[in-house]
């Protein structure tokens, strides 16, 4: 049986199913006489779950990074939560039931509650408390086995997967991660991309399917049930050659990246935090391009100081060396929403109150990420990126502020290096006035992804429209160019950081039209590396 769903990471898996379950634990009511004992018997396994995801954290932190291991935080702190608490423990003493059934029900009762609310991020948080109250459960009726796998490596088949469940999983027994639900940007999307491993989202299977062969194919989003013996020697073939082309690539580590027709480029990668940079040094990126620092507000439950800032862009310019680290300031806003920054709710938020607009705003916000940034330049090659750039004033204003927090430093005697300064190119405004900016800055680097949303008016979170959805179209590319024409008459270098960076039958496209650098993702790097090499471009 063969079906078509949505890649989100490339690659071919073939191996037995495995129907994981995000199912919530089967409860019964049971009536107790022991009240007390019974809260003594919550409190003690939520304590465990709060060990557990503890643990958690040190794992995720170890695989995906920071960004990523915080959710554990949150879970810890839901756990804690005195209305979770007392609906739990008041609710065994008024009814004289048992925890588990008081857990199960106060679970739903939050949930519901978080989902009706008219906030993105608080209806996310109905997930979470599902999530919390299962672990608890499990805890209670001894079944705490959730990311067993079994011996035999599988594909992972689930609804959905939450990110206590990937992280505890035994990722060498993981072939593939096959969802009914979920967007390539959720938790397992970007674990998946990480491990280096293809995943499939829209795939409706039944829980027949545990136990039975199946093939994933990434690379055209086809998920194939019982294979047929002439299907699964196709795959095979081309598993094998898939192999021997990873095998090729870990050659080209160490190679420069130079056209036959001698035209060398940088090629560099995007992070989302410190746990990334081991992943560029891995495949390695010959710098970083985007350092998406909203990362480390988006992980915080209030503004990160300026010491929490400093130490992070100050860990991450001496671990890379020398080489360069563009660091995108503080992008949040739109699809990225943190809830102490309080901002309010807005029809059209891509296009709203977000990135410089913000940050122009509230400058103290702005001028402490500067401080930060500035005083770790000092330990590293670092430069400052301004995302959501639409006029040549924001550019001065930005680098009024840059000019302002070096004279601070410099009178409080705290060294900084002088730094590049770039802006993002992600709306037709800015790509129009691109020879008046060029003039102001450094660098350009296209966003391709907000570019091509603006450009072709086409809600880049809305599934409906995937289809018509075209980064290849070409008023991007004639826009690309003239970005790349306008900048280079200045001596302004460009670079693509966007996803539109990491399309390898764009690469010679980009490096005939002038391009300067490449900013992808750590695992497509050798990728690049192995197109730009079998380029012929000319210098």
């Amino acid at each position: 049986m063969k079906q078509n769903g949505k890649s989100v990471y490339s690659g071919i898996a073939i191996g037995p199913c495995r129907v994981f379950g995000n199912k919530d634990q089967m409860v019964k009511r049971i009536k107790i006489e022991d009240a007390q004992g019974e809260i003594k018997r919550f409190l003690q396994a939520k304590e465990q779950a709060k060990s557990q995801l503890a643990a958690l954290y040190d794992k995720a932190l170890n695989e995906v990074g920071q960004a990523h291991a915080m959710i554990f935080d949150v879970h810890q702190m839901m756990l804690d939560d005195l209305d979770y608490v007392e609906s739990v423990t008041n609710m065994i003493t008024a009814q004289k039931i048992n925890a588990e059934f008081a857990v199960a029900t106060t679970g739903d009762n939050f949930a519901e509650m978080f989902a009706a609310m008219d906030d993105d991020y608080m209806r996310e948080r109905a997930a979470d408390v599902k999530d919390i109250s299962n672990r608890v459960i499990r805890i209670l009726q001894g079944n705490d086995t959730a990311g067993e796998l079994g011996d035999q490596p599988v594909i992972l088949l689930a609804d959905d997967l939450a990110p206590s469940e990937t992280v505890q999983l035994d990722k060498s027994k993981v072939l593939s991660f096959v969802t009914r639900r979920g967007s390539t940007n959720s938790h397992t999307a970007i674990l998946a991309r990480t491990m280096n491993i293809p995943a499939l989202i829209g795939i409706d299977f039944s829980e027949e399917a545990d136990g039975r062969m199946a093939i994933v194919d990434g690379q055209s989003g086809v998920f194939i049930l019982d294979p047929t013996e002439e299907e699964l020697s196709y795959y095979r073939k081309l598993q094998e050659k898939e192999r021997d082309q990873a095998r090729l690539l870990q050659e080209l580590k160490g190679k420069e990246n130079v056209t036959k027709g001698g035209k060398k480029i940088q090629l560099y990668a995007n992070i989302g935090g410190v746990g990334d940079v081991a992943a560029v040094m891995a495949n390695d990126a010959g710098g970083i391009g985007l350092f998406r620092s909203e990362f480390l507000y988006l992980e915080t439950q209030d503004y990160p100081t300026e010491e929490q800032q400093f130490k992070a862009y100050r860990t991450v310019a001496e671990n890379m060396a020398g080489k360069k680290v563009i660091i995108r300031t503080l992008d949040i806003g739109a699809d990225k929403q943190v809830d102490y920054f309080g901002l309010e709710h807005e029809e059209n938020p891509a296009m709203g109150y977000r990135a410089i607009r913000i940050c122009l705003d509230r400058r103290e916000v702005f001028r402490t990420q500067l401080r930060a940034i500035y005083r770790a330049s000092y330990y590293g090659n670092i430069a400052i990126m301004f995302p959501m750039i639409i006029s040549v004033d924001e550019v001065r204003q930005a680098k009024e502020l840059c000019h302002q927090v070096q004279q601070e430093l410099q009178q409080e005697g705290i060294p900084y290096q002088q730094v590049e300064l770039g802006v993002m190119i992600e709306t037709p405004a800015a790509v129009m006035i691109s020879d008046l900016l060029a003039k102001e800055v450094d660098f350009f680097s296209v966003g391709t992804n907000d570019l091509t949303q603006y450009t072709l008016a086409i809600d880049r979170q809305n599934p409906k429209l995937d289809s018509i959805y075209d980064a290849h179209h070409p008023a991007i590319l004639r826009m690309l160019q003239m970005v790349i024409d306008n900048g280079h008459k200045e001596g302004c270098w460009i670079g693509i950081c966007g996803e539109l960076g990491a399309d390898t039958t764009l690469t010679d496209t980009f490096l005939q039209m002038g391009i300067d650098e490449l900013s992808v993702s750590p695992s497509m790097i050798l990728k690049v590396r192995e197109q730009i090499r079998n380029s012929s471009a000319t210098a």
